[in-house]
């Protein structure tokens, strides 16, 4: 993995702590990066190159105006005001290694003097077992604090450990085999077929977390049950959930559409531009 810096710019080493989504049901983990991206204003420095991320191209996704600068599939920000990296990924991983590339990124996160993973992502609603709201949250997290996944911080919350994690279970166990196997470039299970038990590892998510882990680092997953369609008020709920676990105040003068969060202007066209009223 390969980072190209901006012109005049390059990777602040006090910004020690990095918030970045993995893929999954809904996109709800790059939604809510976009709306920290845009509410904190943080400011584009470079990108990242990875051979196992799917190429693409688009423009500027956040502000009114979009002057044709291009979007590639890894983006690198920082908020130096609140001491925060983040990166964007708007395109999937090539099927088959996740692993790889989850590896790559934590060597460059490792290398260049992070301390303290963020991933935001989501998971699939038809898949939530114990349906339990009485906290009045659907967040999960995984940390790797305890070695059984818990937190401190994240507990007094009210946010609930994921309940399926179990890292003696077969899935968990081979993901933390592979992070740490750092000659072995295919993913290659071992297994005949994925049980039900090995769904939650078989993300995104779970890649990440463990090569973060093999690498040192303290990662928190911060994790919303949802399903495909309209996932807006999701992301907001992660973003919320994700400047708790910051510690950050959303400035509420600087939203828009009536909330602390500034909306990136690209979602005014999420299901595509609006028709040509000229039509009617």
């Amino acid at each position: 993995m390969e980072f190209y810096a901006e012109e005049g710019k390059n990777l602040s080493s006090d910004n020690s702590t990095l918030v970045l989504p993995a893929l999954s049901v809904g996109n709800v983990g790059q939604l809510a990066v976009d709306l920290l991206v845009a509410s904190l204003r943080a400011e584009r420095i470079g990108y990242l190159d990875d051979p196992n991320v799917v190429p693409c191209i688009g423009n500027d996704a956040y502000w009114s105006s979009p002057s044709g600068e291009l979007v590639l599939p890894l983006e690198v920000y920082e908020s130096s005001r609140n001491a925060l990296a983040l990166v964007q990924q708007r395109s999937p991983v090539v099927k088959g290694m996740m692993v790889e590339f989850a590896r790559n990124l934590a060597n460059f996160v490792a290398a260049n003097g992070k301390k303290h993973v963020i991933v935001l992502s989501s998971l699939e609603f038809g898949r939530w077992q114990n349906v339990d709201m009485s906290s009045g949250s659907q967040i999960h997290y995984l940390s790797s604090s305890n070695s059984d996944g818990t937190d401190d911080h994240c507990e007094r919350q009210g946010w609930k450990r994921l309940p399926e994690y179990n890292p003696t279970q077969r899935m968990w166990k081979h993901l933390d085999d592979l992070a740490i196997n750092t000659a072995s470039e295919v993913e290659e299970l071992p297994f005949e077929e994925l049980g039900d038990e090995d769904y939650y590892a078989s993300l995104p998510y779970a890649a990440l977390f463990s090569c973060f882990k093999a690498k040192g680092l303290k990662v928190t997953c911060l994790l919303c049950y949802c399903s495909e369609g309209d996932n807006i008020p999701d992301a907001f709920h992660l973003a919320d959930t994700a400047s708790k676990a910051l510690g950050l105040i959303p400035n509420s003068s600087q939203g828009n559409e009536g909330g602390s969060w500034t909306v990136p202007f690209s979602w005014k066209s999420v299901y595509g531009p609006p028709p040509d009223m000229s039509l009617f």
